[in-house]
């Protein structure tokens, strides 16, 4: 399959499938026609894709005959200029393909039809950027010089959050006296509390509330309550992008095998000048040459009625009598 929004796409209005849809084309051209017609919307439309998912040609034979293909009205490649709301542009290549045979004619309309189309829906993916709301990561403190004592390096760095959190807790109950060695423990604990929306008077309350007349072990009781009442993930809101509208303003016809398009060279049914001469030199286009008439069954009397021109001779006869003649037998 192609990227989304590229890949095989239908013209439309297209005649129910039936046996003469490409009796036109040569056995081979009619074959992967009739494959490529099978292939589900979207699919990748190269010469090597599709080579690469039949079973009998490889990719010569397929690039020929989608040039036939093309020359024959069922294939085409169309280059769109796409102008989003946001003033971002980009061409697009988009092949188009019709069981119907179409004449030159009806594809130069179809073309300018896709002209002014609001694609906003068909080609939103790739057209659309989407800007997620995400924090900034933190900066990473800064090292403190190696010569730096250790005294200086204690008196520069400040307490996290967290950890001025659990260390205020004995201010609001003398009996949750939390040692420096408490508070470095349960930072960590602490610190996903207030990651997950909670306030440092959430995590006072829930170290204060309910406690019993002593406390004995102040640190283990309030790992076990950071870590029990710990509260939910906060769901994480992504900011959805706005919706850019987004519309062809443009759109030329393009060679189907090498990519040129109309600004460059000249498109002749589907193909530039260079590639549809190669076709044309490898046999014929889309109908089969009238077989000549002095290959066609006709009457017997091909001696210009010389004696013996209608006599029907037993050719193994014929040349046993020869080889006698010869001494050969």
């Amino acid at each position: 399959m192609a990227k989304t929004g590229y890949g095989k796409r239908s013209a439309g209005d297209e005649d129910p499938h039936a046996d003469p849809d490409f009796a036109h084309l040569s056995p081979r051209d009619a074959e992967i026609a009739v494959f490529v017609d099978h292939l589900e919307a979207g699919h990748a439309m190269g010469y090597k894709a599709i080579a690469a998912a039949h079973p009998r040609y490889g990719q010569q034979a397929v690039r020929a005959s989608l040039g036939r293909i093309t020359v024959a009205g069922h294939l085409r490649w169309i280059k769109e200029h796409i102008t989003v709301e946001d003033n971002s542009m980009r061409w697009v290549t988009r092949t188009y393909w019709s069981r119907t045979r179409r004449s030159p004619e009806w594809w130069a309309d179809f073309a300018r039809e896709l002209h002014g189309r609001d694609v906003t829906e068909d080609y939103m993916r790739g057209l659309v950027r989407v800007e997620d709301a995400e924090e900034p990561a933190p900066k990473a403190e800064e090292a403190v010089p190696q010569e730096t004592s250790a005294a200086e390096q204690s008196a520069v760095e400040q307490p996290s959050a967290a950890y001025q959190t659990l260390a205020d807790v004995r201010a609001a109950d003398a009996r949750m006296p939390l040692s420096d060695g408490d508070c470095r423990s349960l930072e960590s604990l602490a610190a996903e509390w207030l990651s997950r929306g909670a306030t440092p008077n959430d995590i006072t309350r829930a170290l204060t509330d309910g406690l019993p007349p002593a406390v004995t072990n102040p640190g283990g009781l309030a790992r076990n309550r950071l870590e029990n009442k710990m509260p939910p993930k906060k769901a994480k809101t992504r900011q959805k992008a706005a919706v850019r509208r987004a519309r062809v303003t443009r759109v030329i016809m393009a060679c189907g095998l090498c990519d040129a398009d109309e600004r460059t060279t000249e498109i002749v049914d589907g193909l530039c000048r260079e590639c549809l001469a190669e076709i044309e030199a490898e046999g014929p286009v889309y109908v089969h040459k009238p077989v000549p008439e002095t290959f066609l069954p006709g009457p017997r009397d091909s001696g210009g009625g010389l004696p013996g021109a209608d006599e029907v001779i037993d050719v193994t006869e014929r040349v046993d009598a020869l080889r006698r003649a010869a001494g050969l037998l």
